[in-house]
């Protein structure tokens, strides 16, 4: 389990959390950003588990929440992506294309 950029997978090293300001060296993406969060769930409310944290519109943008704790996973490239080819190619099984 690493700490790794939620959009290229480019591992997080240092001990301390990221800053608002740092970004990917490799993609330039925010790292301090909810999808990044150990917090971050997609089924509760506001998609956070901490319910003290203020709502975030955007979700993979910078921002300043104090409650962010970088979350340790394993990287796996496009995720959300793969899940939804799955359900195409069933989909089509099912209509038998």
């Amino acid at each position: 389990m690493t700490r790794h950029c939620h959009q290229c997978g480019w591992e997080w090293t240092r001990t301390l959390q990221p800053g608002r300001s740092e970004s990917c060296p490799q993609c330039r993406a925010d790292l301090r950003v909810c999808t990044n969060c150990a917090h971050h769930d997609r089924s509760a409310a506001h998609q956070c588990r901490e319910r003290r944290a203020e709502p975030v519109e955007d979700k993979q943008s910078a921002n300043f929440c104090e409650w962010f704790e970088f979350v340790r996973r394993a990287w796996s490239e496009k995720g959300g992506d793969n899940r939804a080819d799955a359900a195409r190619d069933a989909l089509k099984r099912l209509l038998g294309e």
